[in-house]
């Protein structure tokens, strides 16, 4: 199963209704299917300037690393020097934050990831879990 627009779509509607629940800060996201290749992005109005590139950089981050960025995270601050590395290797595709998350279909298989930046990671990461389950598909290490 490929992740379709209408997927992308929703993921991104459900994350923004919910961003706007919780009253978060503007916020960019962007969904990419399971080749780090861009299936839709948005950037709220106020969304601050690098917020598009920080959402992206976390969902190439857990395609890359084949985890959540929270899990991530939490390995980075055990090996700060192999994840600066991984960064630098990889030309920042990576952010160390809350909020970039893996998006499977019904059997467990990864078809992409979104990313989302703007408020604080845990906020950033609650509008995508909303997302991703809104569009009826799983997410990170659930199969």
């Amino acid at each position: 199963m490929s992740l379709t627009l209408s997927q992308a779509r929703a993921i991104i509607d459900a994350a923004l209704t919910q961003a706007r629940t919780d009253g978060a800060q503007p916020l960019a996201i962007v969904v990419l299917d399971a080749g780090a290749h861009p299936v839709a992005t948005v950037r709220e109005d106020g969304a601050s300037l690098f917020r598009f590139d920080i959402a992206k950089a976390k969902a190439s981050g857990a395609l890359g690393m084949g985890a959540d960025t929270r899990v991530i995270a939490s390995r980075a601050a055990s090996n700060p020097v192999f994840f600066q590395s991984v960064v630098a290797a990889t030309g920042g595709r990576l952010a160390l934050s809350p909020g970039g998350v893996l998006i499977r279909d019904v059997e467990g298989t990864v078809i992409g990831a979104v990313g989302i930046s703007g408020d604080t990671g845990d906020c950033d990461e609650a509008c995508a879990l909303a997302g991703i389950m809104a569009a009826g598909l799983s997410h990170g290490d659930v199969k």
